[in-house]
């Protein structure tokens, strides 16, 4: 089922896209970092409802997000440049140096499998990035959207999975709540309960 959302979003909460019913904001956690986080979004995925990343900026001050790929929009390289920059992503192509400190500032690529693959491949600033890979998620993770590969995960899972290994399990709780909501929103809206 496609999960994009009217450009008027007849119906649904300006901030969390979602049916001003089932409006998530109130839970929405405020959970501080010590990293800083770049969204880099798909444009494609800007109006999904099941879009995790949105959620991601909403809970965390220190998260932004910008758009990739938007027609006649070219890409701005210069909001990867910075010290002490990883790239979140499971095929990262170049490893941390042994002994490196945590990154101050992580990147994230939001949207489907694919859609980051191609990201990576046509921005050469990205596979210049130390990389950071996490485990994959427990097969039996709840899921808004079917991943085509075992290890996928959404963008909020990701997220919270990056910053339980970077800042500890106790910074990641909130977030896998808040994707555990977000989940029984989705489901709700959709007039389904699991």
């Amino acid at each position: 089922m496609r999960s994009r959302t009217p450009e008027d979003l007849a119906g649904r909460c300006p901030r969390c896209f979602l049916p001003v019913a089932l409006c998530l904001c109130a839970e929405v956690p405020c959970v501080s970092t010590r990293t800083e986080l770049l969204i880099v979004r798909h444009h494609k995925e800007t109006l999904k409802s099941t879009n995790t990343a949105r959620m991601a900026a909403l809970a965390i001050p220190r998260c932004s997000i910008v758009s990739y790929g938007s027609p006649g929009v070219p890409f701005d390289v210069s909001v990867l440049e910075g010290d002490d920059t990883w790239l979140l992503f499971p095929d990262a192509h170049q490893e941390p140096a042994p002994g490196a400190a945590f990154p101050s500032r992580l990147i994230i690529l939001d949207g489907s499998w694919g859609q980051a693959r191609r990201m990576v491949q046509r921005v050469p600033a990205l596979r210049r990035l130390p990389g950071l890979k996490l485990p994959p998620p427990a097969p039996d993770s709840r899921r808004l959207r079917r991943p085509p590969h075992p290890d996928g995960m959404s963008t909020l899972e990701a997220i919270a999975g990056a910053l339980a290994h970077l800042e500890g399990e106790h910074v990641a709780q909130p977030l896998y709540a808040l994707h555990e909501q977000m989940i029984d929103r989705v489901l709700a809206s959709r007039g389904r309960n699991t």
